[in-house]
């Protein structure tokens, strides 16, 4: 059969699953389009407009908003940044107030403050741990190890040492130690020691007072602290030339107290020995001034002294004149007997039989001796300390009458005196007195006082019965020189002039031929006033049974012209020893020396000739 020719114009079927055409095949170079088409040529004029306008849009917002917070770091934000800026670079500091003076009278200064630095540290910007201590160690006086450990530290505020002198910090200063730094840390100090230390107090470590005239005055003294903001640079180092803010301090006001430095040293040392007999385990003296109430001298045994209170014993960090109460025993029979003089009972004069004791509820009250009936006149049982003669006379006056005498006097309350801690007292109602009490509360038993409330009742006799409240401050001094003196207080009339005078007089007959207080006489001098020795509570068996006794003596001289209280306490557990006996030689020693440092001359009058005994009214 003849074949047909082949047509090259017609295409050879593609073999199944044949994925590709034959190499060197004329289809492999045919064209995949249409003749008489033209290829695309990207996007349209319309797209490529819109995409220059949406590319256009967002260079503009983004441009915008590029601006805007330019706008807003320079502009508006610009201050608080380079405020923040600023603030990274500077350091505060506080400037403290130097606390202000405590002086004595006279200006003498009792406690006053100087110039120190606290050394700090700001690890954080140390560079050389080991080398800064090294470098500090000498200085400070603190091992090399101890500063290092504190230098490497994690936080960025240690104290390295406290109260350092300016000498000291000068040379620290010289070295430009990166990170460390100085704060205000004055030197309190205390140049009297133990004289006034109960009056003047202490401060704490923050420099806050914690007792006596530094507790109370504590605003006035302390003065308001400053503040500086310094510019630094490199290691927190001040830069000369840079910012420098301060807010200056106001330096605390001194105050000026009534006591007299000298009379204060020689109370104090009087007490002292006292206090190292080895018979008296404390002792408490204050010397006031008759006509103002000023406190002249305060003091107690043992003393502290203030710049050491921190290794002192907590109980003697306080002031015992007006913190410790005890029975005051027979001192007490002044307040009676002024009652009785006051209500009309008796004079000076009176006569009365007294016997060596007397029933007291279920007890029996004896004089120091019992003995038989004695015609004493009422001058006589005061001068020879008749428990029973006193008991008598406030049995005429009443309970409650003699009650209200007593707080009129000022028992049963605080004198207000400008020292913390100050005790009232104890002094019970008269309406819950048993028959027992009201016997003991005449002759100073059974009631409780300090040293300066007692001191204060014989104010008021020696002032012509006009009671004028114990003070001890003078006058505030402002650091800008402004004195402020304090109010005087007002008088408050207790007793009448005339009872005030018999009582001077009964006073006086103690210490002259026959009374209890020989040894109370001021050589030249006049001198009233009255022995007491109370029982003293035994602390193992709270009773009185082998507690031994509060030994005082409380007068004023001159006698006829008075010008100082002196009131002594003194507390022996293991004595026997009467007030007359170790209590009236201390305030003789401490009258005498006020007295002649105070250029007071004797009168030249002479002591009345006193009648003790009389003869009593038949009933």
């Amino acid at each position: 059969m003849a074949t047909r020719p082949s047509d090259p114009s017609r295409r050879a079927p593609r073999p199944a699953g044949s994925g590709t055409r034959p190499a060197g095949s004329r289809d492999a170079l045919r064209p995949r389009r249409e003749p008489g088409t033209r290829r695309a040529r990207g996007m349209s004029p319309q797209m490529r407009t819109r995409r220059n306008r949406l590319g256009l849009g967002f260079m503009v917002v983004l441009l915008v908003a590029v601006v805007g917070k330019l706008v807003v770091l320079q502009g508006i934000d610009g201050g608080a940044y380079a405020q923040a800026a600023e603030n990274d670079r500077m350091q505060t500091f506080d400037i403290a107030a130097i606390r202000g003076e405590i002086v004595d009278r006279d200006g003498n200064r009792l406690a006053y403050s100087v110039q120190a630095s606290r050394v700090v540290a700001d690890p954080s910007i140390v560079t050389d741990p080991s080398r800064t201590a090294l470098a500090l160690t000498t200085l400070l006086d603190v091992p090399v190890s101890t500063l290092t450990e504190q230098l490497s530290a994690d936080g960025r505020y240690e104290v390295l040492a406290g109260q350092v002198d300016t000498a000291t910090t000068d040379a620290i200063t010289e070295l430009g130690l990166a990170g460390i730094f100085f704060e205000d840390d004055p030197v309190r100090l205390y140049p009297a020691g133990t004289v006034g230390g109960q009056i003047v107090g202490f401060v704490g470590r923050d420099g806050d007072g914690l007792a006596g005239i530094e507790q109370t005055y504590q605003d006035v003294l302390a003065g308001s602290d400053g503040e500086r903001r310094v510019e630094t640079g490199a290691g927190g180092v001040p830069i000369p030339a840079g910012i420098d803010d301060s807010t200056p301090a106001v330096d605390g006001g001194t105050v000026t107290l009534t006591i007299d430095e000298d009379l204060q040293f020689m109370l104090q040392q009087r007490l002292d020995t006292e206090c190292a007999n080895g018979l008296t385990t404390r002792g408490s003296g204050v010397v006031q001034d008759v006509q103002t109430g000023e406190i002249v001298a305060m003091a107690t045994c043992p003393g502290y002294d203030p710049a050491q209170a921190r290794s002192t014993d907590p109980s003697l960090l306080g002031n015992a004149a007006v913190s410790d109460v005890f029975e005051p025993g027979s001192v007490m029979k002044a307040v009676t007997l002024a009652a009785a003089v006051e209500e009309g009972v008796a004079t000076p004069d009176t006569v009365l039989s007294v016997p060596g004791h007397i029933q007291a509820g279920d007890r029996v009250v004896t004089d120091a001796h019992d003995h038989a009936p004695i015609d004493w006149t009422v001058t006589g049982i005061l001068a020879k300390s008749s428990n029973v003669g006193t008991i008598m006379l406030a049995r005429e006056v009443g309970d409650e009458r003699l009650e209200e005498y007593m707080r009129a006097f000022g028992l049963g309350s605080t004198t207000g005196v400008e020292l913390p801690g100050e005790s009232a007292g104890i002094l019970q109602d008269s309406a819950d007195w048993t028959a027992s009490r009201a016997a003991n509360i005449p002759i100073g038993q059974g009631v409780s006082v300090t040293a300066l409330q007692m001191a204060s009742v014989y104010q008021t006799i020696a002032n012509g019965g006009v009671r004028i409240e114990p003070r001890l401050v003078s006058s505030v001094t402002a650091a800008d020189g402004t004195v402020t003196p304090t109010q005087q207080p007002a008088g408050t009339r207790v007793v009448s002039e005339s009872t005030a005078d018999q009582l001077a007089y009964m006073l006086e007959a103690v210490v002259g031929p026959g009374g209890t207080a020989p040894l109370g006489e001021v050589d030249g001098f006049r001198v009233a006033g009255k022995t007491g020795t109370a029982q003293r509570a035994n602390p193992d068996c709270s009773c009185y049974e082998g507690g031994g006794y509060f030994t005082t003596f409380i007068g004023f001289a001159p006698a006829d012209a008075p010008r100082y209280v002196v009131a002594v306490d003194l507390e022996r557990p293991t004595s026997s020893a009467e007030g007359g006996q170790v209590a009236a030689p201390v305030f003789a020693d401490v009258m005498q020396y006020a007295l002649t440092a105070a250029g007071v001359t004797p009168s030249g009058t002479t002591r009345p000739d006193f009648q003790l005994t009389g003869t009593a009214p038949t009933e």
